[in-house]
């Protein structure tokens, strides 16, 4: 079996995106930027635009450092990579990113386990973490890193408060383990919570903030954490291949989304309890109620498929993802104003 992404159906056009964040595209005034970028050598350390998205990205997380990388997943890895080695273990969420969305790439590139730990909404406790400490022994692997998501997708986008995190990251801490946060939506949850991203990740070694979902531009992630550890982080990122040359060009796209997509993040959280709002009203279909950008839904009241529900949109020309075989996710991004919301509810209602 292919494992190769089928080509995408342009027979019906899509008119309302809420497939995912990542669907978003570039805004007249980012592609301007992208081409006014003053770019040189990213790989060789001459690239002025990089320089400044790292150095603004290391500041916004109050971390000492960051490197540009072409993709939240790589992120991942390259923090797995350098924080572990090959035999250790991963504390996470057991639906958390890496665990469910990464091809196994924990296994495959840095040779490590990941121990999946249980809690309502994406989330895991303190409590739920030191019950899956286990004493030093020859006989287990070491426990090397926990990884934490925000905001946490499988949990319908759910943010970790500040004070867990911080409980969580002090048991880490406490059994020599560091703390990763994986920060696709990072700043959904800033906005969500009224907190700046710093105090948000004040306790975490390593943070990545993702620049191709809700801030809209077409590639690239920063990962921040020490002086030390980023520069170990280079060689992973030589390793995987992810060092680019003129990598101004997209860097620019990503200090304009600092600039200009930041605040207007609260007008997709807003949209979104919109749209669960109208979903809600469907006969049969039961919606999870949304803290950002996320929409879960189940469609199961409907007697339809998550699948079903999804390829009947589509031929409306409103496109959503299936999560599980009830359940479905639609997703809130720039490109989604609130009149398409509106559009969207009733294309839903006329297909139930």
């Amino acid at each position: 079996m292919s494992h190769a992404p089928k080509r995408f159906d342009f027979s019906v056009p899509v008119r309302i995106n809420l497939y995912s964040d990542t669907q978003s595209k570039p805004t007249p005034g980012m592609k301007q930027a992208m081409l006014d970028a003053e770019v040189g050598d990213e790989q060789g350390g001459s690239d002025p635009t990089v320089w400044q998205l790292c150095d603004r990205v290391a500041a916004l997380l109050g971390k000492e450092a960051a490197v540009f990388l072409p993709s939240g997943t790589m992120c991942n890895q390259v923090a797995i990579a350098t924080h572990c080695r090959p035999g250790d273990e991963i504390l996470a969420h057991e639906d958390a990113h890496i665990q469910a969305a990464e091809g196994g790439a924990p296994g495959a590139i840095s040779g490590v386990l990941i121990k999946g730990l249980t809690g309502e909404r994406g989330q895991f406790s303190a409590g739920t973490l030191e019950e899956a400490i286990r004493p030093i022994s020859r006989y287990s692997p070491p426990q090397r890193l926990v990884e934490i998501e925000q905001t946490a997708n499988k949990g319908g986008g759910a943010c970790w408060p500040v004070a867990a995190i911080r409980e969580v990251a002090e048991a880490a801490h406490r059994h020599n383990m560091a703390v990763h946060m994986d920060g696709a939506r990072l700043m959904n949850a800033a906005v969500a919570l009224g907190v700046p991203a710093s105090e948000i990740v004040a306790d975490c070694d390593t943070v990545w903030l993702d620049f191709t979902k809700g801030l809209g531009a077409p590639l690239g992630a920063v990962l921040a954490g020490t002086s030390d550890f980023i520069g170990q982080a280079w060689r992973w990122k030589q390793r995987l291949g992810g060092s680019m040359r003129q990598g101004g060009m997209n860097a620019a796209a990503c200090v304009y989304a600092l600039d200009h997509h930041i605040d207007r993040l609260a007008e997709d959280h807003a949209n979104a309890a919109s749209l669960a709002r109208g979903m809600a009203q469907i006969p049969g279909i039961t919606v999870e109620t949304p803290e950002t950008n996320l929409v879960f839904f189940d469609t199961k009241g409907t007697g339809m498929t998550a699948a079903t529900f999804a390829g009947k949109l589509r031929q409306a020309g409103v496109m959503v993802s299936v999560s599980d075989t009830w359940r479905g996710r639609a997703c809130l991004h720039l490109d989604v104003t609130a009149a398409l919301v509106d559009e969207a509810v009733a294309i839903m209602r006329g297909v139930v």
